[in-house]
This record gives structure tokens, sequence and C-alpha cells, in this order.
């Protein structure tokens, strides 16, 4: 009965959590404000829940021309298509005239000499239609000025912006409700049902574990005989783990993650940072919290990837002792069989679970669901069964990829319902309720304590229940037919593992409420990705593309574990349903659970391949299976065994295949990046191919030959082959695992090794253990005085100093769009927007290098826009393009003088640089050529009495993004000693339109760490490949709906920013929605030390349009019921 009880009541608390209430704040935005007249306020949400807004006409009646009001700046591109704009503007025939634009809808326009009289101007825009209205004025129709819109057209707010002064404002007020119901903490009444709803269901399992115990029988041990014990293979799957831990590479989504958990402490809750409108991560996503928790003592990678660790510990830790007992004598026995799990494990895990992303706990979830099911079934108990309910539901709250852990219920439910419904039949005995001590009675024994057995003893119970098969004793509970009797015997089995199961919705719903919640889903789902299970091919489309989501490191593991998975089951398909030396139940089960899961995956809303990470625990313990089902007890035939040797062989083509990719900065050194590995021009897949080939040929002669073989000869062979192939007949999926952990752990130490003194990660985490955690911030050097670094020349002054010998060079011939050449990508890569979607705002070019032009000519009367913050009254430009006739050019420039022996004294300048647009010619650190026009960079000792000695050139390094501007590199080691004179030398010899470059003087800046100049305290829009890279700099917080604005960015490689820039744009509802709004941004230069041609990133400097202050945001809080919803929010 207490068992029924306190599940049912567990049940309850945990179902109705949802719906009670929180204390949510309710935040909203009122101006003016004292401190200034602009306020920058940039909602999260983009549009307030409601806005009202009142400005007197006598506070523009006297503005000549200029903003009213609005709510993004007018200067901001798109002012008008987001947001709310009232100004005064001088129209041609009607003079002075006030006209209000929302969403590029013009809501009210007026002359102003007919609403001279007016009283006020007023705005209500709400989520149902928008008004505008003039009072106290009519038109000359004697219709009111007023105009309504319906439908939701409430407009964007990022700041209140006025060309007003305070004095004119008079009684203008605006008033903002401001979308956070994601803001909140518990209400006592919820905190109160959360401890209920716990303690009910530790209560219920303590009763499921005493009912368990009345069958007289000793319990099991929690862990195996001799876990404890230290094998070779454990020390060399643990060791793999810890030094991949700190050269391994990490996963796509790690900064992504790490600034999630880093903003929660101030915004509150767990917010997606980077799209759909900054909605809670509820449902999913637990395990951030204990990231969030972490990020309070440190954020270097070590620390904050130590979970990951600590679960692919535990996953051996349960491979090994847990799963390969149960799977039967043979595997337990040999050795193979562990060597083949460890390998095959590690192989699934390295690629995948490295990182910050909740697959590691999802795989360990599911290891110890299935094996928690098995102790269930082999020891007749319901507890285990209630505690893989437990572990089932807190996977599959972590991630929807959780999903796979219901297959290891579903495969063991039969079993486990056959003891439940046993268990019921016979009823437990009176004298149990009344012998047996309360849980929380004095007398109730400690479980772990060695008075324990008192609990499950015969004497606790009174009567014997296995003494007396097949008879009903009268003092047994339950023994009656009714429905009464039925639903006590069963509910109090069932219960508890109801309550396990329920218990994870007080984790979920903990600050959120039901409505919430909800919004927060049908904001992904519409905005998405949101891809349908018919569609779960794009995931396997992914892993076999040439990128570091279908990198031959992801493809192995899953692809073995699909080998695996088809040789179980044709073995057990041959046996009769079992692999010899196995055991049959969790054999079948194991192959039930990976078949189940591949199906369930279809089911979550994204297909990325990082979701594979779930498999690699169930990967390594179907390879254990495998090992024995390829043996001789398994397959017999000779043939057979070529057969699986060539299927393996195969398996490795198909993988090497793929480009030994790794995310973002994991790539840096590492051979093969982006390409299939090759070896002296051959690529290794065309290896195993031929090997594929030799074994298919040698499995047809084995079986050709077979018939001809006399009665002895076959069976002295089969003797001989036996015994050797019992030893050696696994060993192509055991090498093959070996030799591709191997390749990766190899590939990053090379990576290492190749990288030094440059960035790598390795370096940067043995750094962070040594106490310097800033990682790629104190590799990274920025440019400290562009505008003061440019040369001059010995002779004649700036403006001319480019064009000592020129021809079809002029100071404006460069294009004026300079959009950078887009990136090859591939659909389906971790957080990227499809192609062919509407919902896609791809952009490689860096701020301010896209061309253009200024209305003030520079120093040699160039109008050309000048990127990296180079001013024009100082820097002359000369290129070749011309929308003309074109000719071949060329231009050498005059010899600017340049102190190398100083610089060189100075560890703050490293490199000379050219910043430079159009298509140039350029040799990579691989000996790739990229076709364009020339440009070289010559040095000489330019003596005192004006001869020169030329002392070499050298072509500069350029990373790329052709043809915007970009600074083209020549790092200092590379310059002759002698040298103190530099001169540029271009020539444009193809005549096709587009080719042609632009160049500028060169300039030799100061440089310092990108830790240094941004510094630790100031607000940084991190996207969301770069965040555990400079886990140092501070991303920008947001709170109660209103985000703090940043005053820097850093991004990742052109690649990299395509996806980020879709990502977190205005469509997916990102950052990016509302800085380009409120701010301008602008490219800082800035290289990766001593890996000089690295596309590392970009720095972005941000500007305010208009000069502004914070705005302080009211917040009120209230309670607020699970099912009250909020206007929905809005989403294009």
């Amino acid at each position: 009965m207490i068992a029924l009880v306190s599940g049912v009541l567990g049940v309850l608390l945990a179902v109705v959590t949802p719906l009670l209430p929180v204390r949510q704040d309710r935040a909203t935005l009122d101006w003016p404000q004292p401190q200034s007249v602009n306020v920058d306020a940039p909602l999260v949400s983009y549009s307030p829940l409601s806005v009202d807004l009142t400005v007197p006409c006598s506070a523009f009646r006297d503005l000549p021309t200029g903003t009213v009001l609005s709510t993004v700046p007018a200067q901001a591109p798109g002012a008008t298509a987001k947001g709310l704009l009232a100004r005064i503007t001088d129209e041609p025939g009607t003079g002075r005239t006030l006209s209000v634009l929302l969403h590029d809808i013009p809501l009210l326009r007026a002359p102003m000499a007919e609403i001279g009289d007016c009283a006020a101007f007023t705005v209500h825009s709400s989520a149902d239609a928008t008004t505008a209205e003039l009072t106290g004025v009519h038109r000359q129709d004697g219709t009111p000025f007023t105009d309504t819109v319906g439908g939701d057209v409430r407009p964007q707010i990022v700041g209140v912006f006025t060309d007003l002064d305070r004095a004119q404002l008079g009684a203008a007020q605006l008033h903002a409700a401001i979308d956070s119901r994601f803001s909140a903490t518990p209400s006592w009444v919820k905190l109160a049902g959360i401890v209920g709803a716990v303690l009910c269901t530790l209560i219920a399992l303590g009763c499921l574990h005493l009912i368990d115990t009345v069958d007289g029988r000793r319990p099991r041990r929690v862990f195996p005989a001799r876990w404890w014990r230290f094998t070779v293979a454990d020390a060399v799957v643990l060791g793999t783990l810890l030094l991949w831990h700190v050269i391994g590479a990490n996963t796509s989504d790690d900064g992504y993650i790490l600034n999630m958990a880093r903003a929660s402490k101030h915004s509150g809750y767990m917010a997606n940072y980077y799209r759909w409108f900054g909605v809670a991560e509820a449902p999913f996503g637990w395990p951030y919290e204990v990231l969030a928790w972490m990020t309070r003592i440190s954020t270097a990678s070590p620390w904050m990837r130590l979970p990951a660790l600590l679960a692919g510990v535990a996953c051996w830790l349960v491979i090994s002792r847990e799963v390969l007992p149960r799977l039967g004598s043979r595997v337990r026995r040999a050795a193979i069989p562990r060597w083949t799990a460890g390998l095959v494990f590690l192989a699934a895990w390295l690629p995948y679970d490295n990182g910050l992303r909740p697959e590691p706990l999802i795989a360990l979830g599911a290891l110890l669901t299935w094996c928690s099911i098995e102790r269930s079934i082999a020891t007749g108990r319901l507890l285990p069964a209630a505690v893989g309910v437990l572990i089932a539901a807190f996977s599959l709250a972590a991630g929807p990829t959780g999903l796979i852990c219901i297959a290891a219920l579903i495969a063991g439910s039969r079993p486990v319902l056959q003891h439940i419904i046993k268990r019921a039949r016979v009823g437990v005995p009176d004298s149990a309720s009344r012998h047996a001590p309360a849980l929380w009675s004095r007398r109730a024994p400690a479980l772990w304590s060695r008075r324990a057995p008192a609990l499950w003893s015969r004497r606790a119970f009174g009567r014997d229940l296995t003494g007396d098969s097949g008879q009903k004793h009268a003092g047994i509970k339950g023994g009656g037919t009714g429905i009464r009797s039925a639903i006590l015997r069963y509910g109090g089995l069932l219960a508890p593992g109801a309550a396990a199961g329920t218990l994870v919705l007080v984790v979920v719903f903990a600050d959120q409420t039901l409505a919430s919640v909800l919004e927060a889903t049908r904001v992904r789902k519409i905005i998405g990705p949101n891809v349908a299970w018919f569609d779960e091919r794009t995931r396997w489309d992914s892993l076999l593309a040439l990128s570091p989501d279908g990198s031959l490191a992801r493809r192995f593991g899953i692809l073995g574990m699909l080998l695996c998975l088809g040789v179980c089951v044709l073995v057990m398909l041959r046996k009769n349903g079992r692999i010899p030396g196995t055991s049959r139940g969790p054999s079948a089960r194991i192959l039930g659970i990976v078949f189940m899961s591949l199906l369930l995956m279809m089911f979550t809303p994204t297909k990325w391949t990082h979701h594979f990470g779930v498999y690699a625990g169930l990967a390594g313990s179907l390879a254990a299976l495998t090992a024995i089902a390829v043996g001789v007890d398994g397959i017999r035939a000779a043939y057979n065994r070529s057969l699986f040797a060539a299927a393996v062989f195969f398996l490795l083509a198909v993988t090497f295949t793929g480009s030994n990719g790794w995310w973002y900065v994991s790539s840096y050194g590492v051979p093969w990046w982006d390409k299939a590995p090759l070896l002296f021009g051959k690529g290794f897949s065309t290896l195993f191919l031929g090997l594929s080939i030799l074994s298919l040929l040698l499995a047809a002669w084995l079986y050709y030959r077979e018939p001809y073989r006399s009665a002895g000869q076959a069976a002295g062979a089969n003797a001989v082959a036996g015994r050797r192939f019992d030893r050696f007949a696994i060993e192509p999926l055991t090498i093959a695992a070996a030799a591709v952990v191997l390749f990766e752990v190899a590939s990053l130490g090379k990576a290492a090794v190749a990288q030094y003194p440059a960035y790598s990660v390795a370096q940067a985490n043995l750094r962070a253990l040594g106490g310097h955690s800033c990682s790629l911030a104190d590799d990274v050097l920025v440019e400290t005085d562009t505008a003061d670094s440019l040369l001059q020349p010995y002779t004649g002054g700036a403006a001319d100093g480019l064009a000592a010998d020129n021809v079809g060079f002029t100071p404006n011939g460069v294009a004026n769009d300079l959009t950078a050449d887009a990136e090859e990508t591939v659909t389906g890569g971790a957080n990227s927007v499809n192609s062919d979607s509407k919902n896609k705002t791809s952009r490689t070019t860096s701020a301010g290098t896209g061309g253009g032009s200024v209305t003030q000519p520079g120093i040699n009367g160039s109008t050309v826009a000048l990127p990296f913050g180079l001013d024009p009254a100082r820097t002359p430009v000369m290129g070749s393009y011309t929308t003309g006739d074109k000719q071949q050019a060329h231009l050498t420039s005059q010899w600017y003088r340049m102190d190398l022996a100083a610089a060189r004294r100075d560890s703050a300048y490293r490199v000379l640089v050219v910043t430079a647009a159009g298509r140039i010619r350029s040799v990579n650190k691989d000996g790739v050529v990229t076709y364009g026009q020339d440009l070289r960079v010559e040095f000489a000792d330019h003596a005192a009495d004006g001869t020169v000695r030329p002392l070499g050139s050298f072509v500069p390094l350029d990373i790329g993004g052709a043809p915007s501007w970009r600074n083209m590199r020549v790092p200092l080691d590379r310059i002759p000693a002698q040298a103190n004179a530099v001169r540029i030398v271009a020539a444009a010899n193809d005549l096709t339109a587009k080719q042609w470059l632009a160049v500028t003087p060169p300039r030799l800046p100061r440089l310092a760490t990108l830790d240094s100049v941004v510094g630790r305290t100031a607000p940084v829009l991190e996207d969301w490949h770069v965040g555990l890279a400079f886990p140092c700099q501070r991303p920008f917080d947001h709170r109660d709906g209103v985000a703090e604005v940043p005053r820097w960015r850093i991004l990742p490689d052109r690649v990299g920013s395509d996806a980020s820039n879709a990502w977190q744009d205005d469509i997916g509802g990102g950052p990016l929605g509302w800085t380009g709004l409120l701010l301008q941004a602008q490219t800082v230069p800035a290289y990766l030390d001593h890996d000089w041609e690295r596309d590392w990133g970009e720095l972005e400097r941000f500007t305010p349009y208009v000069p502004a202050a914070p705005a302080t945001i009211g917040v009120t809080v209230r309670n607020t019921w699970g099912w009250v919803k909020d206007v929905p929010i809005k989403v294009r």
C-alpha cells in the first residue's frame, strides 16, 4: 500500500509540476529616461508584447526635419522595414510633413500645416492590431487622423531614439511590455511540489526494494565481482580517453553550449543564446545546467569537458564489467571480444564525444538503462527496472537523441512484465506490512548496513512464500480476485516505476511553465530546422559528405556498428536465434536495441551527424558480440570468414573516402584535414578497396574448392583452421578499429608537433592545465595602430608613393562591389541552414571590406571606401579595375622606408602587411596555387646616398576571400636581415573582367594579443563556433528579455562565418537580428601568431549608429500558473 500511495503521489506531483505557479518577471521599458534621451534596449524577442506611444504635437511642431521617435536608429539599414519611425520630412509641394512608418507600412502621413493644432501623436501596437492617431485635429473631410493596421505588425525595438532634446519632449512617453516570460523562478508552491515528488518517488522505490526482498533471496551486489581488477585493455582504453582529453579534437557545438551556460548565470534561465529569440531550452538540456555551475569555477576547456571524460570512463567500465559478462561465457572469458569492444568503442567515442554536447551522457544512459533492465530480468527484481526507467527519462530530457534509451525499455519490457504479473499473482504477505519497519522508523536499518539482511530475511516477513509453491496463503494481501485487489497488487508494483519515469518533469519544469515550454517548442518548430522523420537520410548523407561532419573518424564507428548489426543478425538467423557461446536473451535484446534506436532517431527534429555519438557504448557492446559471432562456433566455413574480412576492408574503403577533417581550430596542423588521405598520390580508400576485392577472390576460391576436398582432409583442415580462426577470426575488425583509433590519435598528435610554437588544441589544453586558460586569445595578434602603421617612401610624398612606375593603375581602379566569393559549404553540417531554404542569409565578406565609395576624396584623389580603419587622408589607393577597355597593367611603387632592425628588437612587430583587393595569385603551405594577378614585395638595402641594393622578393601570404579587401602578410623572419627598404610590384596581365587587383602602401603594424585588446570584461558577441576557443572573453549578457550591447564580435573562419551568419540572423531570431540595427561593424586586422597564413577568423569592433545609454528596465514579479499564456512570439 505504501508503494502504491507514494508512487501515485510521486506521479501526480511530478505531472502537476508544469502547471504549478512560478514567480515570473514582467519587464517594461518606459521612456524618456533620466540618463539620456537616446537609450538602447535590444529586445531578445525583437518585438514587445505591446507598445504604447504618446508624443505631444508641441514637441515636434518646431522641428525642421528629423526623427521624432524611432525604435531603431534611423541611420541603420532596414530601419523602416523593422521598426517604428516617426519623422518630419520636407516634402515637395506639402513642405514639412509628419510621416509614420512601421515595417515599411505608412501608418500616417500628414502635412504639418494641416495638423498644426493637434494635441498629441499616439501609437498603440499589439499582436492583434496597430493604431496610429493624431488627437485634437481632423482631416479636411472631417474624419479623424487615425489609421489601423490589422494583424501582428508589432515593431522591433532595439532602443528609443529621437532628434528632440529633453526640453522639447514635454509629456512624451513610451511604454513597452517586454517579453520576459522565460525569466522565472519556482514559487514556494512549486518548490513544495518538487520536494514532495522527489520524496514520494524515493519512498516508492524504497518500498519496491522491500517488496523485491520478500522472496527471501539475498540481494545482488551493486558492482560485479572483481570489478576493480585492472587489465591491459582497461589501461589502453582509459589511457586513450585521458590522452584524447588533452590532445583530442572538440565538437562543433562546444562554443555554443559554453556561452549558453555562461549567459544563464545572469539571465536566470538556460536560453538558446544564438537562435529562436532566446527561448528556454526546456524540455531538453538539463546537462547544460551542470555546465553552468561549472563555469563559475572555470571556463577552461579541460575543466568544462570533464563530464564527457567521466562519461567515457564510466561507459567503458560498464561495458567491460557489466555488459560483456551478460553476453555469455565466451564473451566474458575471451580476450579478443574485450579488445574489440574497447577499440570499436574508442573509434565511435573519440570523434563525437569529447565536447560539451549531451551525447556522452546519453550514450552512458543508454548502457545503464539496458544494464538495469538486464539485471531486473536476471534477478527477478523490479527495483533495477524502475531505476532503468529513471535513467531513460533523464537521458531523454538531456536531448532528443535520448529516445534511444526508450529502445532498451521496449526490448526488455516483455520479461519485466512477466515478472510483474508473477509477483502480483503471488502477492505480498500481511506479515511484511506488519513486521517490516517503516523506511523512516528508527528500527529500520540502513540498506547498506550490516543489519540490512534483516529487511529481506524470512524472519522479517514471517511465513516463507516460496515454501508452499502454487498455494494461496491466507496471509497474502490481495489474494482476492476483485478489481480493488488487482489495483492494489499491480499498482504497488507499477507505481514506483511510473514515479521514477515522471520524476524528470520536476527538473525540466523547475523554473518554466507548461505554457512557456510549449511556446518555445512552437518557435523552434516554425523557424527550424525541423526535419521530418522521412528525411532521416539527410543525416546519413552528411555522414558521407566531404566535410568534418562526414570525416573518416566519424564514419568508421557508425558504419562499423551497422556491419556488426548485420553480421550478428545473419548468424542468429543461421543458428536458430542464438550466437554460439553467447546468452540468447541479452544478445537478442542488444540487437533489438540498436535496430530500434536507428528507427527512433528518425523522430529527432534535427539530422546532424554529431547525434551519432549516442551509439558509442552500444557500438562497443555490439562489436564484442560480433567477435564471437565470426569465430569458428559462429561461422564455421573459412570462406564466410573471408567474406567478413572483405566487408571490413570495404568498410575501411568507404571510411577513407572521407577527409580527416575536424571542427574549426581542431583541424589546425592535421594531415589531410580537407581531403581524403593519400599515399604516394593514391587514396587509402583505393588500397582498402583492393584488399576487399582480394578477400572476395579468396572467399570464392575457398568456396569452390571445398567440395573437392576429401572428408579426412576437410576434417583435419577444419580442425587446424578452427584453432587458427578461433584466435584470429575477428582480427580484421579488431585490427581495423585499432588502426582507425591509432590514425586519429596520431593525426592530432602530429598536429600538436607540426603546429608548435603556433596554436594547437593540445598546446592550448596543456597551457590551461598550467593555469593559462585563454586559449586562442593568447595567440591571435591584433593591430593596435592600423592607420598609423603606414610606411613612408624614401622619395616623394605619401600621395605619390605607389606610382613610381605605373601603367593602367588609377586611384579609383577598384570595383564597387567587393563581395567575397562564396566558400564551399556542405548542406547538413552542424547548425547549418539548407541552401535551398528561404531561411538563409549567408555572408562571408568581412565587415568594411565589401567595397563602396565615399564623397570626400582621399590623399591621392581616390573615392574608394577603405577597410580596416585606414585613413583616406593618409592612405593612397591604386587599382587596375576599369569598366572600359582593359589593357595590361603594371605598377612599381617607390621604395618605402623600413626600420627592420628596430622592429625585430620589439616583439610587438611581427609582420609586414599590404592591404589589397582583387584576385591575386598565391600559393598555400600545401603548394596549392590560387590563380590571380601577380603581386610581390621586393626588399633592398637603401644606402644613405640613395643607392639601392636588391636583396630579394617575396609573394605575400593570402588567406583568401577574393576579391574583398584583405591583408597580405610577410612575416618579418622571411625578410632579409639587411633590408631597410620595401616596394610593391604588381601586374595585371589577364584582360578578363574579374581579373584585377588594387593595393595600398605597405604597413608595419604594432600587434597585441586579442586578450589584451578586447579584455575580459567588455561584452562580446562570440559566434557559436568560437566560444570554447576564447573562454576568457565575456559573452554579452541578457536579462528580462533585454540584451546587453556588445562592443566586439569574434567570428570563425570564412566557412564557419557563412554558417554562423545564417544561423544567428534575424530570420532565425538570433543576435545578428538586432546588432545590425544598432551597431556598425568594422573589421580589425588580426593574425595567428607563428601561423600567418591561417584563416583563424575575424575580430570586429562595434560602433553604435547613435550614441545612447543602456535603458533602465522596470521589473515586477508576479505568480503565474503554468497554463497562463502570453502573446505568441512574433516569428517571421
